[in-house]
C-alpha cells in the first residue's frame, strides 16, 4: 500500500492509499481507502526556473464522496489517467486528515 495521487478522466485529482486490485495476473482495478479530493484553492501562477522562485499553492482535503459510509472504494483501471506520487506536504496532510499515519 502506498499514498498516491490519482487524476480521473472526470478530472478529480484524489489521494488515498492505494492497492491494485487483480484478476488472475492482470491488475482491473484500484482500490482507494480513504479517498480525499484534492482542491486548489487559489489559482495556479507559474513561475520562471531561471527566477529561482518558488511558488505555493493552497489545498484542501475532502471526502470524495460526500455521503459514502465506505472507507474503501474500487475504481477501474480505465478511469485512472495517472497514478503519481504526490509531495510530501500534501502527504502530511493527508495523513493527518484521514490518521492513516496512527493505523
Amino acid at each position: 500500500m502506498a499514498i498516491k495521487l490519482a487524476l480521473l478522466q472526470s478530472g478529480d485529482q484524489i489521494i488515498a492509499d492505494v492497492t491494485e486490485v487483480l484478476s488472475g495476473d492482470k491488475a482491473v482495478a484500484y482500490l482507494f481507502k480513504k479517498p480525499q479530493k484534492l482542491s486548489y484553492n487559489a489559482p495556479i501562477s507559474f513561475i520562471e526556473q531561471d527566477t529561482g522562485g518558488e511558488a505555493s499553492v493552497e489545498v484542501t482535503l475532502s471526502n470524495w464522496i460526500t455521503v459514502a459510509d465506505d472507507d474503501e472504494i474500487p475504481v477501474t483501471i480505465n478511469q485512472v489517467v495517472a497514478l503519481v506520487n504526490p509531495i510530501q506536504d500534501v502527504v502530511n496532510m493527508y495523513n493527518q486528515k484521514t490518521n492513516a499515519g496512527s493505523n
